[in-house]
């Protein structure tokens, strides 16, 4: 499971956050991202039927895309993200129990974290990769110097405080892959404009390619 999320981070590092998003939008909303290079999906678990959305986005996509559950506060969603078709369990926050359910499940556990001690500690509880959240309190300067001690094999994201300008910055510091949320989705845009939104982004990611990112 790991090696197939870091072939998919490594073809294009975008996590495409839905929060808020229905099952009557979801897989037109998937339709556009998946065009646009973005196959990586995030169905938070506080939207509107997230496991009726995680289902529909499994049943529809299949293994063209990478199906993550977010927003996991508690051990018991973790069976429910799976029977829906989630593969990864993103969290918040640093939640042991969520972490022993999530490899229990046979998922990938990506706990949220935000100082050296609870990456390290997140990774003693056994999660596979870590969340920096939130980006915004965070700068690529703090990224490079927790990839220094993490090493190399750490899959490492960040969410929060990523947009088009920056997006370069982020990865060339040493990020597998950004978490991106209002700033690609949010309930009601406009196809037109969540299509427009994706192609900055992906050329974004072309940028640093060209700067060297791997």
């Amino acid at each position: 499971m790991t090696d197939i999320f870091f072939k998919h981070l490594a073809t294009m590092p975008i996590l495409a956050v839905l929060r808020g998003i229905t099952p009557s939008e979801v897989v037109t909303v998937g339709e556009t991202l998946v065009q646009a290079g973005i196959t990586l999906l995030e169905v938070t678990m506080d939207s509107p039927d997230a496991a009726t959305s995680l289902t529909k986005l499994h049943q529809h996509f299949g293994n063209q895309i990478f199906l993550a559950a977010g927003t996991v506060l508690k051990p018991e969603q973790v069976a429910e993200a799976k029977m829906a078709g989630a593969k990864a369990i993103i969290a918040p926050n640093l939640q042991q129990s969520v972490i022993m359910a999530s490899k229990s499940h046979g998922l990938l556990s990506l706990p949220g974290v935000f100082t050296p001690t609870e990456c390290f500690s997140a990774l003693d509880h056994g999660a596979d990769g870590l969340k920096l959240f939130p980006g915004d309190g965070l700068s690529p300067k703090v990224v490079a110097g927790l990839r220094a001690v993490l090493g190399k094999d750490i899959i490492l994201i960040v969410t929060g405080g990523v947009n088009a300008d920056n997006l370069s910055q982020w990865l060339l510091a040493g990020l597998n892959g950004v978490g991106i949320g209002t700033a690609l989705y949010k309930p009601g845009k406009a196809q037109a404009d969540l299509r427009l939104a994706a192609g900055q982004f992906v050329q974004s990611v072309r940028t640093a390619q060209t700067q060297g990112w791997r």
